[in-house]
């Protein structure tokens, strides 16, 4: 392994998924029959975790268990720090990131908490999904563990050349870790899902804000019908600009990806065609390719556009697969 490949940590949530796949979303009061059920492992952090380690390198020719650092060909390291509950859900999750190459050192099985659960309906005929969250020990994870960032470093490799959060965890610990990456000079990348009020600070030199077309409404206080065109996608991202954003994306589904940077580029890139079996993970896939371009280009300039349809092609992939982490492409998947 070069000493010299980036290292990415995940401070997120792990869930194990309980997926109904059916022939609509049900109305209130409807029972409905699933054409089928699956359980797999899941969790926004997760899966953020597993899209970042799979598309860093080609699949596997073993399927015993490895790292990033047992293949030399890994374009990144990659961390998962989180909170499972000591059950065997909690132990699956663990397996499942270690097989695609994540380090879980940083991974808690707690004692007296539950591992967390989604419950997700998928409409088989749009690929359209609806998630309800159990947090269960991803709410156990205290602000007070990351006053500084010395549970976020990795033996060997020290503090992460990126940092990747979203909201699925506590907010006071998100924005603890926040603080300290801010203080420490390590990027974060923040994906607010799911949204809630956030204080001005988050803002404030972020690096990389990640955010779909419901979210970038949300926190920019605007009708949500104000983005159907690109004019309104750039007023609200120059508002997020404004309050200290460097590179805002927001994620428009069919419509595509709209872009800005603090250095003025901007534009809106046309979603790849792909047939819709499950959308399930496209977002995490998303933000895990949109990730390796960013510390990929350590020492350089990154250029936005580009990350930002590498992220869309990976994530027109995982669409035409069902699942979460199962669905994510391997890098060579792509080549």
């Amino acid at each position: 392994m070069a000493p010299s490949i980036p290292h990415i940590t995940v401070l997120g949530s792990l869930n194990m998924d309980l997926v109904a796949y059916v022939p609509h979303h049900p109305l209130p009061g409807e029972t409905l029959t699933a054409d089928r059920f699956a359980t797999s492992p899941g969790g926004k952090g997760a899966n953020q975790a597993v899209a970042c380690a799979k598309l860093s390198r080609a699949r596997p020719t073993t399927t015993t268990p490895t790292t990033t650092d047992d293949d030399p060909t890994a374009t990144a390291n990659v961390a998962m720090v989180g909170c499972v509950g000591a059950d065997g859900y909690g132990a699956q999750l663990k397996r499942s990131l270690q097989r695609y190459g994540v380090d879980v050192r940083g991974v808690e099985q707690r004692e007296g908490c539950e591992t967390g659960v989604a419950l997700i309906l998928v409409d088989v005929p749009t690929g359209e999904n609806r998630i309800v969250l159990n947090p269960g020990a991803n709410h156990a994870l205290g602000a007070g563990e990351f006053e500084d960032l010395a549970r976020l470093a990795v033996e060997g490799k020290g503090l992460p050349d990126l940092l990747i959060m979203q909201l699925e965890i506590p907010l006071e610990t998100v924005l603890a870790a926040l603080r300290a990456a801010r203080r420490e000079g390590v990027d974060v990348l923040l994906n607010p899902a799911p949204a809630r009020t956030l204080p001005a600070e988050v803002y404030d030199g972020l690096a990389h804000l990640v955010v779909n077309e419901t979210e970038a409404a949300i926190f920019g206080e605007v009708e949500e019908g104000l983005l159907d065109d690109e004019r309104g996608l750039e007023a609200v991202a120059e508002g997020f600009v404004r309050k200290g954003v460097r590179n805002v994306i927001i994620t428009l589904g069919g419509r595509g990806v709209y872009y800005m940077s603090k250095d003025g580029r901007k534009g809106l890139v046309p979603a790849e065609k792909a047939k819709v079996v499950d959308t399930t993970a496209a977002g995490d896939t998303f933000v895990g390719r949109y990730a390796l371009d960013v510390v990929g280009k350590k020492g350089t300039e990154f250029d936005v556009e580009t990350a930002v349809r590498k992220a869309n092609k990976a994530a027109a992939k995982t669409v035409e697969r069902a699942g979460a982490q199962d669905s994510i492409p391997w890098r060579d998947e792509l080549e």
